[in-house]
């Protein structure tokens, strides 16, 4: 209970920081401001964008793990991010993200499940799939649809490449609340279904023919969980871009804090997912101010390295 407070206060305090910190800091408080009111608005907006990735990709990356018992295993290892780029890039490539902007996370969000379908038809070509083929057929699906992205690209106008490449780098601007409100109905929705799952992922965890031994359906666990995943996962891609290192990060960290039972380890790394990205995001709006330039940088960017190095010392203390 103790560890799930600390994450708890660990998001409050990372979405309090990013409402009141930026580049017009919004502290002390002053609602009469009408100025100020409008800036709150579209930072709580942003704030709620990066808080609904963070918890959808690390939720992911918990079933992830289990599902192909690695803890190196992430989000988009089956090429849903691959997947989901690609969509995305069609959409800003054929103009429809312009006359129609839900399209955008829309594609994302089609394409990704429809990576799946491709990786799951590939790896039951011969049988019932397991992790292994599962895991070979998911890196040749995202290098097929990442050459296709990397060719799109190349004949993309300049203002569509702008667009297209700042998507990929992830993005928490200008959300729409309407598409927020869709994304965060549909990683609740994956949080739900994986806490339903969260005996069978325990067992998982052990190995299929173990968890078949102890009970559990393991080609119906493996459909659901993997379903799950993807659902999450391509919830915050569509509403955010392609931000790496969350779903590898948050779980690694958040075991070590409750352990691994997955009906406690899913709220906490969802948490601890929501607030890390959070922080990603105040970082990469505010990292240039000491230099007064106007910019910022992707969010996509901070997360690697930031996540990264976390990472490596995470490794390191396993090793020790």
């Amino acid at each position: 209970m103790r560890p799930f407070l600390f994450l708890l206060l660990f998001a409050l305090g990372a979405i309090a920081a990013g409402l009141l910190v930026g580049v017009a800091p919004l502290f002390p408080v002053d609602f009469s401001d009408p100025i100020y009111r409008a800036i709150l608005q579209l930072r709580a907006l942003r704030v709620a964008t990066a808080f609904t990735v963070g918890a959808g990709l690390a939720v992911s990356g918990v079933v992830m793990q289990a599902v192909m018992r690695n803890p190196l295993a992430e989000p988009y290892i089956l090429g849903v991010s691959s997947g989901g780029g690609l969509g995305a890039a069609l959409a800003i490539a054929t103009g429809l993200s312009l006359t129609f902007p839900p399209s955008l996370p829309i594609a994302a969000f089609i394409a990704a499940f429809l990576t799946l379908g491709l990786v799951h038809l590939f790896a039951s070509a011969k049988g019932p799939p397991n992790t292994y083929d599962l895991l070979l057929c998911g890196i040749a699906v995202s290098a097929l649809c990442s050459s296709l992205l990397m060719l799109l690209v190349s004949l993309s106008r300049n203002h569509q490449l702008q667009g297209i490449l700042w998507w990929m780098l992830g993005n928490t601007q200008n959300a729409d609340p309407r598409v927020l409100s869709t994304c965060a109905a549909a990683i609740t929705t994956g949080l739900v279904a994986a806490l339903l799952l969260g005996r069978d992922l325990d067992a998982l965890t052990l190995g299929r023919d173990m968890a078949h031994h102890l009970g559990v359906n393991t080609r119906l666990t493996l459909a659901l969980a993997l379903a799950t995943a993807t659902l999450t996962a391509a919830a915050s891609v569509g509403l955010a871009g392609l931000i790496g290192f969350v779903g590898l990060v948050a779980p690694h960290a958040t075991r070590k804090l409750v352990g691994s039972g997955h009906r406690v380890l899913l709220p906490c790394a969802a948490l601890a997912g929501g607030a890390f990205l959070t922080l990603c995001d105040l970082l990469s709006r505010t990292a240039l101010l000491a230099l007064k330039l106007p910019a910022e940088i992707p969010v996509g960017v901070i997360t690697a390295l930031v996540g990264a190095p976390c990472f490596l010392l995470i490794l390191r203390k396993a090793k020790a």
